[in-house]
This record gives structure tokens, sequence and C-alpha cells, in this order.
């Protein structure tokens, strides 16, 4: 059976007054019930995530702040959130699901996350949207706890994954791949072990082209034991912040082609849904509809 983590906190989506479409995190377990993709036994409600597992991944201080409430008017800003205790109780439960989905894919084969790919946090600062690094963090929980040895990072968000790559620059046993619009944001991209800085207005074809030319040279190369997967949907043509030309068709091919790599090198995968600001709140939840049903299908 899929497994999904899902917080009851989802249920009341914050009012920040933001263009961030919380209410996506409410609609997406229903529609899956709905469409019998999965049932009420897949998810399960992770508790915030110990602070020592933290602290694998981000400074203490840093860390302390943001529990305490005291990060600085700047760092504040960087998050694009009003800071509030219910703001980061939230962000610990996203991260401890992340770690949990962990166990559940080393058993099952996937694992997913209704929220997470926070990958903008960095060591010691926030960045938008994002205050703790959930893949992060659960990659290092792995290597840590000597689950794996290896980790491959597949971020298919939009948005390159400056936190990540930043965080696991100088470590060997993990592996950060961007598939990122060059143009988008951050506008001060960092390294990542691998980059594909993708032009304004890249088509399907163009970007499963490169998708299935890179990915499987780079998993044969590292042989990863785990992949974690940032499976944002923002890559759509109507997204309002994405800036590239993906159809819905498109995007679904592309998850596919992702945990078929997986399944067919049986490599265990954790999925994070990281972005979605389409102008139709239907087309993000559809999209991501589309990643847990296709997880169902190829694992299950």
């Amino acid at each position: 059976m899929l497994k999904i983590a899902f917080d009851p906190i989802y249920k009341h989506p914050l009012k920040v007054g933001h263009r961030f479409p919380m209410e996506k995190y409410e609609l997406l377990p229903e529609q899956l019930i709905r469409k019998n993709i999965c049932e009420e036994a897949s998810f399960f409600s992770p508790t915030p995530i110990k602070k020592q597992d933290v602290l694998s991944t981000h400074c203490e201080t840093y860390y302390e702040q943001l529990i305490g409430i005291s990060l600085d008017k700047s760092d504040q800003r960087q998050i694009g959130f009003p800071l509030s205790k219910t703001l980061v109780e939230r962000e610990c439960v996203i991260e401890k699901g992340s770690v949990q989905n962990t166990c559940y894919a080393l058993e099952h084969g996937i694992s997913m996350n209704i929220a997470g790919g926070t990958h903008h946090a960095f060591r010691s600062k926030p960045g938008a949207f994002c205050m703790l690094n959930d893949q992060a963090i659960a990659a290092n929980y792995l290597i840590d706890h000597k689950l794996i040895q290896k980790v491959m990072i597949i971020d298919l968000d939009v948005h390159q994954g400056d936190g990540t790559a930043s965080i696991f620059e100088n470590q060997n046993s993990v592996f950060t791949v961007s598939f990122h619009g060059k143009k988008n944001y951050p506008f001060r991209k960092q390294k990542s072990d691998f980059d594909l800085a993708l032009e304004d207005n890249t088509n399907d074809e163009i970007y499963l082209n490169a998708l299935a030319y890179h990915i499987p040279r780079l998993v044969d190369s590292f042989q990863p034991d785990f992949i974690f997967y940032l499976a944002g949907v923002d890559v759509l043509k109507n997204d309002k912040l994405g800036r590239l030309d993906l159809s819905m068709e498109g995007c679904k091919a592309r998850d596919r082609f992702v945990f078929e790599l997986c399944k067919t090198n049986d490599i265990p995968v954790q999925v994070s849904m990281g972005g979605g600001y389409s102008i139709h709140l239907k087309d993000i939840v559809d999209a991501h509809s589309n990643t847990f049903e296709l997880a169902q299908e190829i694992f299950f």
C-alpha cells in the first residue's frame, strides 16, 4: 500500500494572504480518495521532528532562532510568510513526514509526502517558503543511521534547489541533480552536482528528451542506494511562477519516467511534492494527483 505523510494542520490551511495556494494540501487528499487512487489507511500523520535529526543538516543557532520565533527581520522576509509558531510547527511535521517516508520506501519501494520539497532552506538560513530542508534532513538521517551509503536527490521543481545544493556541496555520499528554469528564481544559483538550466518556454519534447538522456547515465554512474524525488508541478505551461511550457501530459510523463527508472533499478524513492502555482487551482491538484496515481500504478 502507498504510504503518504499527511498532517491535520493541512485541514486548516494557514491564512497568510499570499499567492501560495495552501488549499492544495486539503484538496489533494480528498481527490486521491475520491478517485480511488488511495484509501484512508494510506495516510499517516507525522509528529514534529526531533531536534537531533534537524541538527544533522541545520545549524543549532539557526534552529533555535526558528523554534523561538526570533529570526532577524531579514531572514523572516526570505521566508515569504509571516513567522509564527503554527508555521514552524507545520514545517517540523513536514520534515518528520519525509524522514518517516524513507522507512516506508525502504520496505515498499516508494513513499510520499503531501507537502515537502523545501529545497530553498540552507544550513543556516531560510529561503522562499522554506525553513527546514526536508529531503536533506531525510537523506542525512539515512546516512547517519547507516541505512544506506549513497543518496541521489533528483529535483525537478522549476526552481533550482539552491539550499539542497549548498548543504551537500562537499558531501560525496549525496549527489544532487537539478533541472530548473535558467532565468527563474533563485537568480543567484548554487552548484549542484548536476545542473540543467532550461530556457524559457521549454516544451515537452525538449524536456523529456533531456530527462531520458541525463538521468539514467547519472544513476548508472553514481549508483545510489536511495533516490529522493522533488516532483514540483510548477513546470506546467500555465504556472504563474514557472516560465516553462510543459503540458499536463508532459508533466505526467516526467513522473512516469522517474518512477519506472527507480522501479527497474530497484532503488527506493521518497517523493515530496514541491511547488505548483498554476492560475487554476484544479490544475495544481490534478497534476499532483497524477504523481500519486502513477506511484500506485507502478509500485503496487
